[in-house]
């Protein structure tokens, strides 16, 4: 997958993240973007801890779960991180 497909994945993956966690987040579509790449990352790395393989290719379910699992991991932390320097 190249970087623009993988920037796209995590564009999407952030914002299904963000759909799917209860509350309000913070950020705009950049701030999204970068959430969810990292998340992609650190999806891909947990499955191939746990599945022996990563992300794959870009119309592949396992790699849309594997970044969306780890944008909403991403999320949560920075959300517990963003709300408790507001406080």
């Amino acid at each position: 997958m190249g970087i623009l497909g993988f920037l796209l994945l995590g564009l999407i993956a952030g914002a299904i993240a963000k759909a799917i966690l209860p509350g309000r987040q913070g950020g705009g579509w950049l701030v999204t973007m970068v959430l969810g790449v990292v998340g992609a990352i650190l999806g891909g790395w947990i499955g191939s801890l746990i599945f022996g393989g990563g992300l794959a290719e870009f119309f592949d379910l396992r790699t849309w779960l594997l970044a969306i699992l780890g944008a909403l991991v991403v999320l949560g932390i920075y959300g517990a991180v963003t709300r408790r320097s507001h406080a």
